[in-house]
C-alpha cells in the first residue's frame, strides 16, 4: 500500500516534467522549420555575400532562440544544477580545451577583423579562399599546391578557429592589392636603355587601371596603420650578372588578377622584342 501510493505520488510530480520536456522538444523542432523555410527563401537572393551573411544571421538567432525557449521552460530547474555543474566545470573544461579554443577563436574572428568570408588568406601552409566561418571551423577553398598559379585546386579545408592564438594569419583582401614582379634577362650587347624603356613603358600601359585603385587602397592603408608611404608605379630596375642583363619590373596588381597581369606582361615583351629588329636579344 505505502509503495504503491509513493510511485503515484512520483509519478504525479513526474508529470510535469515530462510535459515541459515534450514542450520543449516540440518548440525547438518548430524553430528548426521556421529556420529551413527562410534559409530557402534566401536562395532566391542573387547577391552570394548578402545570401551567405543573412544565412547566418538566421542560424544564430534561431539557436538563440532554442536557448532562450530551455531557458524559460526549465529556469525552475537550473538553480538545482548548479552546484553539479561547479564539480564538473574543471573537468569539462579539460575535455574540451580545444573546442573552447575554437569558440574563442570565433569570438576573436568575430570581432578582432582578422579575416571574413570572401577574403584570402594563408593559415600555416593553407592559402585559400574563406567559404565560410563556424563556431570551431573555417572553411577555405584552397589554391596551389599541384596547381600553378593562385587557381582553386578543389579540395575544401577546414581549420579549428584556435589556430588564430597558435600562428600567424596572412590576409590577402586587406589592401586588395599585391606587390609582384617579373624578370627578364638579355643578352650583352643588347641595347639596354632601350630595353629599360620598352618595359617601363610595357608595364604603365597595362597597369594604367590598377595604380589610380591602388593608391586610394594604399592610402587607406597608412591612415589605419603606423606605416610608411610606398611607390605604387611600376619601377624597372637592372642586374649586371655573368648570364647577361637582368631587369626586374616591380608592380602592383589586383590579388586575384596575379597570373593574368603576368601573362599580358610577357605576351607584350615577346611582342615588343620580336620589333626591335634584333637590338634587344633574350638571354
Amino acid at each position: 500500500m505505502g509503495n504503491g501510493l509513493w510511485h503515484t505520488i512520483s509519478a504525479w510530480f513526474l508529470i510535469p516534467t515530462v510535459v515541459k520536456f515534450a514542450g520543449t522538444v516540440g518548440g525547438i523542432l518548430v524553430i528548426v522549420a521556421i529556420t529551413h523555410a527562410i534559409q530557402r527563401s534566401l536562395r532566391r537572393l542573387e547577391n552570394n555575400d548578402n545570401r551567405y551573411r543573412l544565412r547566418k544571421f538566421v542560424n544564430a538567432f534561431g539557436m538563440f532562440a532554442a536557448i532562450v525557449l530551455v531557458l524559460v521552460v526549465f529556469s525552475d530547474k537550473l538553480g538545482n544544477l548548479t552546484v553539479a555543474l561547479g564539480v564538473a566545470g574543471a573537468g569539462i573544461a579539460f575535455a574540451l580545451q580545444e573546442v573552447i579554443a575554437s569558440i574563442a577563436g570565433w569570438v576573436a574572428l568575430s570581432f578582432g577583423k582578422f579575416y571574413s568570408a570572401g577574403d584570402r588568406v594563408q593559415l600555416g601552409g593553407i592559402v585559400g579562399d574563406v567559404i565560410d566561418i563556424s563556431v570551431l571551423r573555417t572553411t577555405l577553398m584552397e589554391i596551389g599546391q599541384w596547381v600553378k598559379g593562385d587557381l582553386y585546386n578543389g579540395r575544401i579545408v577546414r581549420v579549428a578557429n584556435s589556430f588564430v592564438f597558435k600562428e600567424p594569419v596572412f590576409n590577402y583582401s586587406d589592401f586588395n592589392f599585391l606587390w609582384d614582379e617579373i624578370t627578364v634577362s638579355i643578352k650583352h650587347g643588347s641595347d639596354y636603355k632601350l630595353a629599360r624603356d620598352m618595359l617601363q613603358r610595357i608595364a604603365d600601359d597595362i597597369l594604367v587601371g590598377v595604380v589610380p585603385e591602388a593608391k586610394k587602397a594604399w592610402h587607406g592603408m597608412v591612415d589605419r596603420y603606423l606605416i610608411e608611404d610606398a611607390r605604387i608605379e611600376p619601377k624597372v630596375t637592372l642586374l649586371l650578372n655573368e648570364k647577361g642583363i637582368e631587369f626586374t619590373v616591380r608592380y602592383v596588381t589586383d590579388y586575384k588578377d596575379r597570373r593574368s597581369t603576368k601573362d599580358k606582361l610577357f605576351t607584350r615583351v615577346l611582342e615588343e622584342i620580336d620589333s626591335t629588329a634584333g637590338k634587344i636579344v633574350l638571354a
